[in-house]
């Protein structure tokens, strides 16, 4: 470890991710056209409403002072009514909204805000690599609650040991779920909210993909459940919703003191998100409310496109819910990373490794459907070749 290196960043993130970024070059370098099913950022730009809203915002010369860092009153006002257009959920503007560069600033920070050194959170495994890389950072001991195919990729509140649940100070979860692809009913979201009120903690919830469901599954927000703005908050982002992921805009909302913390942790560190992309967030938003469009049909075609290609290729894998992503049971005899590998190498097509998400990730891989439907037919063409050549491997 290099002398100008802290520790602490030794233990965030996956070495399985710089791992396969060395392994994408080398096959570049040897000349195969790869086709990278790995990242998850939308590939599409946002709608041309959006995107004339940006352009006439940048031209205004007093958008270039700092912006306010919880957001400005007109953004968190439109999350509000879109929360309630969507949601059906009240939300008050002035103590119960945070605006955020992207979801993964929040959840990269959320932990700093209202945890100390030493304490004691729930996060997900298999989950999104951020969840456990706050804690790193925040000094915060992880616990990991296995989330098994078994179970529907929920985990068994019931089997939390009770030390657990009433040292943590909250519980993070993400449904429809990166990487898991899985969702959540409602009376799961009724189970959670009763157990946190229970232990006094809060939840945490990543609702980043409520916009991509499909076979007319809507997801919800947890805050729909009575009482659960008393113990939660909920992050989205217009990221994937309205494919602004460069624009870094995303909001945290619920439960007014957690709100209130990250506020000001944030108001320490940043001068809050530039007011064009603001602008721009807010007729993505208004856009939505006025024409109800998502981008759920064409993940949709996506995902029917890769599933039943690779059912008759003989790799049968369940449709997803949601999400933008295929959580793919392998094929016998092989580690996740084996699989993954050998496919780059002899295909050119890039797929995640479970474990890149936690220890019960292994025995999986993760699918983007972040590709036109023509790189995707190639993908599975080539992938079914894989297939094939291995003799069912």
């Amino acid at each position: 470890m290099s002398k100008h290196q802290s520790r602490r960043l030794s233990l965030m993130g996956s070495a399985i991710f710089s791992e396969m970024a060395g392994w994408k070059e080398e096959v570049r370098r040897s000349g195969k056209e790869v086709i990278d099913l790995g990242i998850g950022s939308p590939d599409r730009p946002p709608s041309a409403r959006v995107m004339q809203a940006m352009e006439r915002a940048v031209r205004k010369p007093e958008v270039y002072g700092y912006p306010t860092s919880e957001g400005s009153p007109a953004f968190r006002e439109t999350v509000a009514r879109w929360y309630k257009h969507r949601f059906g959920v009240e939300l008050n503007p002035e103590n119960e909204i945070v605006t955020l560069m992207g979801s993964q600033d929040g959840l990269s920070h959320l932990a700093m805000a209202i945890t100390d050194p030493g304490d004691i959170a729930m996060v997900p495994d298999p989950g999104y690599p951020i969840y456990a890389a706050s804690l790193v950072l925040a000094g915060v001991e992880p616990y990991f609650l296995p989330l098994k195919e078994s179970n529907g990729f929920l985990p068994k509140l019931e089997e939390i040991p009770e030390e657990i649940a009433r040292k943590a100070k909250f519980i993070l979860l993400n449904y429809p779920s990166n990487p898991l692809s899985a969702v959540a009913p409602r009376v799961f979201f009724e189970e959670l909210v009763a157990f946190a009120k229970q232990y006094d903690l809060l939840v945490v919830h990543d609702l980043a993909y409520s916009e991509m469901a499909f076979d007319g599954f809507r997801p919800m927000s947890i805050l729909e459940i009575e009482g659960a703005k008393e113990v939660a908050v909920e992050f989205h982002s217009l990221s994937k919703s309205f494919n602004m992921a460069g624009c870094r805009i995303a909001f945290m909302v619920g439960q007014p003191d957690a709100v209130q913390s990250l506020r000001v942790l944030k108001s320490n560190i940043d001068y809050g998100v530039f007011t064009a992309v603001q602008e721009a967030g807010i007729e993505a938003m208004e856009e939505d409310m006025e024409r109800g469009e998502s981008v759920a049909g064409l993940y949709e075609r996506r995902r029917d496109i890769v599933i039943e290609g690779l059912a008759a290729a003989g790799w049968s894998i369940p449709k997803p819910k949601a999400t933008m992503f295929i959580w793919a049971r392998i094929p016998e005899g092989w580690t996740s990373r084996q699989i993954s590998r050998e496919i780059l190498y002899q295909t050119g097509v890039v797929v995640i490794p479970g474990d890149a998400f936690g220890q019960e990730g292994e025995g999986y891989v993760r699918i983007a459907l972040v590709q036109e439907e023509a790189k995707l037919r190639e993908a599975v063409r080539r992938i079914a070749g894989f297939l094939q050549a291995q003799g069912g491997k």
